[in-house]
């Protein structure tokens, strides 16, 4: 008689069919992607006067100002780079949980250091150290949850996930304005004390939380683990480079619009003279509906990916995102127009970075699997980076603009890029 293969578990197709375990790794991963989000805009929020106060100057308009906070964002997004590659890199050799863990630990603790910084170059620091935990925590965490819950649920799972960091940062926007309302002028350092609460998260996830049965087996089931350097060899090295480059073009361009807008949002209520004391407030409301807005972004990313596909839902993303950042600044506009139209159009297709979420891990053999989605992901932090000072360098002092029409130009090159991505996944291999 012929052997057979015994059938595959059936999935769940409910919610009330998810293990406690699927439910753990859920919880841990949104929690994280949460606190991520919060932690993540905290300096965007605050970076003006901020700054200002290292530099102990009170002109807004100072060079000085603009070029140390594109230093402080740089490093912040080579951190975060640098971190999905190491942590990435550990996830697949001491597993998922308790590199997700020791991320955590990292960036809640260096966020709340930067309270104390005395000078640029040490919140600069804090800032960097505490990416590197932020940049691993997402490239451990979409891992644990592509391995634990159900294949066919993913674009939503992305999109939820997706949704933990923009309420992440609706939760920041609603802290700083809060705390910019009770507190006097000056005490916006303080606002980065709120990030050494994830480290309760930590003792957590080591108890409730275990490794993912798919990473127990295959690091179970060869002698030797494949090193880095196979994310450059065979099939996997154009898997690498397709991927490198989308996320480079696509994050580039996001983060430039994340950080100028606001600091041009900044400039156009300065010259409307709005008083100072209400201009934190009004910028933290239009963050908060731009955020908003990202929400509905992650959902309808996850429809076309139900529909389209991946690779195809993607590029439409970044095709809308390109257009929205183009028609929002081809013109000056005043803030209302600005902050309640625009914008919030541009949040909605910032709703394509959830699905790379589920979309990437998959593309990579198991234990190449956090290391993969990390660089992959993350690299394109260096290249937001670079684009960041040079940005702060050759933009005019106070406005952002014209800056931002090149930024538009940067997502339709992604959307370009983005019919290169594969389809092609490892589900079933082991290593």
């Amino acid at each position: 008689m012929i052997p057979t293969t015994p059938a595959a578990p059936r999935e769940a197709t409910h919610l009330r069919e998810l293990s406690p375990r699927q439910w753990k790794s859920g919880i841990a991963a949104w929690l994280g992607w949460f606190f991520d989000g919060l932690e993540l805009h905290l300096y965007t929020l605050v970076a003006l006067p901020l700054v200002m106060q290292l530099l102990h100057t009170t002109d807004s308009a100072n060079p000085e100002i603009k070029e140390k906070s594109a230093y402080i964002q740089a490093a912040f997004l080579v951190g975060w780079a640098l971190g999905g590659a190491f942590f990435g890199r550990l996830g697949d050799l001491i597993g998922r949980s308790r590199s997700l863990a020791l991320t955590i630990l990292t960036y809640a603790i260096c966020t709340g250091l930067c309270s104390f910084a005395e000078t640029w170059w040490q919140l600069m620091i804090f800032r960097f150290i505490a990416a590197l935990g932020i940049g691993g925590e997402w490239a451990v965490g979409a891992s644990l949850l592509s391995e634990t819950w159900p294949k066919a649920w993913r674009p939503w799972m992305a999109a939820v996930l997706q949704t933990g960091v923009n309420l992440g940062v609706l939760g920041g926007a609603v802290f700083v304005g809060l705390l910019m309302t009770f507190m006097p002028s000056g005490s916006e350092r303080w606002v980065f004390l709120v990030g050494v609460l994830p480290a309760l998260m930590v003792f957590w996830i080591r108890r409730h939380v275990p490794e993912p049965e798919t990473w127990q087996k295959a690091e179970h089931s060869v002698t030797k683990k494949p090193g880095a350097i196979d994310l450059f060899r065979g099939t996997v090295l154009a898997t690498t480079l397709r991927t490198t480059l989308v996320c480079a073009l696509g994050l580039s361009a996001w983060w430039l619009f994340l950080f100028w807008q606001t600091q041009h949002l900044r400039k156009v209520l300065t010259d409307a003279q709005t008083p100072a004391s209400e201009i934190t407030a009004l910028v933290s409301a239009a963050f908060f509906t731009f955020n908003f807005a990202s929400i509905f972004g992650n959902f309808g990313a996850g429809f076309l990916a139900k529909r389209l596909g991946n690779r195809r839902a993607i590029a439409c993303m970044f095709v809308g995102l390109a257009a929205s950042i183009f028609g929002a600044f081809i013109i000056p506009r005043g803030f209302g127009a600005l902050a309640w139209f625009w914008l919030p159009i541009g949040g909605f297709f910032g709703g394509v970075f959830g699905l790379f979420t589920m979309y990437l891990p998959p593309l990579f053999p198991t234990l190449l699997r956090t290391s993969g989605a990390g660089f992959c992901y993350n690299i394109g932090r260096i290249a937001a980076a670079v684009a960041s000072i040079v940005f702060g360098l050759l933009a005019p002092v106070g406005e952002f603009r014209v800056a931002l029409l090149w930024v538009s130009l940067i997502a339709a090159a992604a959307a370009l890029a983005s019919y290169w991505l594969p389809e092609r996944t490892h589900e079933n291999e082991a290593t």
